[in-house]
């Protein structure tokens, strides 16, 4: 297959099949290790090894095969992380990183030890009382597994003692360890992505995200903030991925309050869905720059081409086949840019792709986003 330089992505979803087309842009080859085949990634490759990191003799294939190691998301057990290091691999985020993150309770923990503004927070276990848990917080609280959570899974809104009962035998079914956390009642969710190497950190616009049903739906680039509160997100994400001596890229989610107040909501050590606009949007999309900061290479610019980009993520509309039942309704649209991530089967809420439209009018943008997102059937 010649000698070209194998990047090794743990997972074979959507961040890693558009992080393979980066790679592949820039001349390098994609090894893909994914638990099934023909995943949105392993479609692209040659490589592709089935089966998952608990399998000793697959990860020391995987790890030969690769020149360079990377993830698609947080859930790779850290100990297995350094099981790919052991081998002799350099692996972006470290072990170490990612021991810091992928445990919610620990990742919060590291960052107020720090100094950054987290919601307030407790551990929970079995000899802490409902009563105790909730009189440190106003009303009601969040409960999350402190590991595996995800687009709202993981996580329980919190009033009464029965709910507590509810959750808890709900959530500790996903993850034993649980924490709580304060609920925020904030004015607007915000994300960044920070990108860094030895050499250099580059940010990029600070975005408004809108949820639905916990899932990211609706990305607003840049978000319609003072330049202030601009300036002090884009400060508290970069401190954040310093806290956790994090290399490669990074999403940060902050609450914005309705005192103005940040607060770091959570990180992730990979691309992010809130930086999907990036691909048509900026100069250099996050994925190109995941892989030119796994690679140590010079990160490229991270500006906007166009005043404002609004981001709408495809959601399956029914169970069934993975196909866009009207191309043409879309793609009428002349300065639509749609990504569809090649998976073969849609089910209510999965995540199948995403649009991107820019412009210079963000309501305008914004109205004509909504609306061809009512087209779309998938």
């Amino acid at each position: 297959m010649g000698n070209k330089i194998k990047i090794g992505i743990l997972g074979g979803g959507q961040l890693a099949r558009m992080s393979a087309h980066a790679a592949q842009r820039l001349g390098f080859e994609l090894v893909i290790l994914e638990k099934e085949k023909k995943s949105p990634a392993g479609q692209l490759t040659h490589h592709e090894f089935v089966g998952w990191v608990d399998d000793d003799s697959l990860m020391q294939e995987f790890a030969k095969t690769s020149d360079v190691i990377t993830l698609e998301n947080e859930f790779v057990d850290s100990e297995r992380i350094k099981f790919l290091e052991d081998l002799g691999k350099k692996v972006f985020p470290s072990s170490k990183t990612i021991k810091l993150i992928q445990d919610k309770f620990i990742q919060k923990k590291t960052l107020s030890k720090k100094g950054i503004p987290v919601p307030k927070f407790m551990e929970i276990n079995d000899k802490i009382s409902y009563q105790k848990i909730s009189s440190q917080f106003v009303d009601q609280f969040l409960l999350k597994s402190r590991k595996m959570g995800y687009d709202g899974y993981g996580n329980a809104l919190i009033k009464s003692e029965k709910e507590y009962q509810k959750a808890v035998e709900s959530l500790t079914s996903r993850h034993a360890e649980l924490m709580a956390e304060e609920f925020v009642k904030f004015s607007m969710e915000l994300a960044v992505m920070i990108v860094r190497t030895k050499k250099e950190i580059r940010a990029y616009p600070v975005v408004q995200t809108i949820q639905e049903n916990h899932i990211c739906k609706i990305v607003i680039a840049p978000a319609r903030i003072s330049k202030k509160i601009r300036e002090t997100a884009t400060e508290i994400a970069i401190e954040a991925v310093k806290a956790v001596n994090g290399f490669g890229i990074f999403g940060v989610e902050l609450f914005l309050t309705g005192e103005n107040e940040l607060l770091v909501n959570e990180m992730a050590p990979r691309p992010h869905n809130s930086g999907h606009y990036t691909i048509d949007a900026c100069v250099t999309s996050q994925f190109e720059n995941h892989i030119r900061a796994v690679m140590e290479l010079p990160l490229g610019s991270t500006e906007m081409i166009k005043p404002y980009a609004v981001m709408i993520n495809i959601l399956g509309k029914q169970n069934g086949d993975g196909i866009l039942q009207n191309y043409n309704d879309i793609l009428s649209v002349d300065d639509v840019h749609l990504h569809l991530y090649g998976k073969d089967k849609s089910r209510k809420g999965r995540k199948m792709g995403h649009f991107t439209l820019l412009g210079t009018n963000l309501d305008t943008l914004f109205q004509q986003a909504r609306l061809l997102e009512t087209k779309i059937f998938i």
